[in-house]
Order: C-alpha cells, then sequence, then structure tokens
C-alpha cells in the first residue's frame, strides 16, 4: 500500500511540474504521453510488487474406517487429470 501511494504522489508531482512549465503544444503532447509512460511503469510497478491475498485451502476429509485416499486419473476433454477417491477393501 505504501508503494502505491508513493506512486500516486510521484505521479501527480511529475504532472504538476509537467502543468506549471509553459510550452508549446507540440511540446504539451509530448510530456503528456511521457508523463503517462512513467506514471503507468511505477503504478504498474507498485502492483506487480504487492503480495497476493492469502487463500486458505481445505484438505481432504479423513477416510472413513478402513479406507485410505488414492488418486483416479480421468480425461476431462482437454487432458489427464487426478482426483482423490476414497478406496474401500
Amino acid at each position: 500500500m505504501k508503494k502505491t501511494i508513493a506512486a500516486f504522489a510521484a505521479v501527480a508531482t511529475i504532472a504538476a511540474s509537467l502543468a506549471a512549465t509553459p510550452a508549446s503544444a507540440q511540446r504539451a503532447l509530448g510530456a503528456a504521453v511521457a508523463g503517462g509512460i512513467i506514471g503507468g511503469a511505477i503504478v504498474g510497478g507498485a502492483i506487480a510488487a504487492s503480495r497476493p491475498a492469502p487463500v486458505y485451502v481445505e484438505g481432504l476429509p479423513p477416510p472413513a474406517p478402513g479406507c485410505y485416499w488414492g488418486r483416479q486419473r480421468f480425461w476431462d476433454g482437454y487432458g489427464w487429470r487426478f482426483r482423490p477417491i476414497q478406496v474401500c477393501g
């Protein structure tokens, strides 16, 4: 979050400095493009550096008495995958 705020502050500073300087229309367009590229790089870098939210994945429940968990291969229409099955014997 700190990096994102710093990125927005940097973009605002660059935009304010470019807006304060007098320039012709040709220079303003180049400055706007450069500011957009620099701002996009800063914001994109801040987003890429942020960590994803943790994800909770629940495990399999314990098998019934006298059983165990095995793996079964199956075709899902795109390729072979595995799924857990309960094997009782």
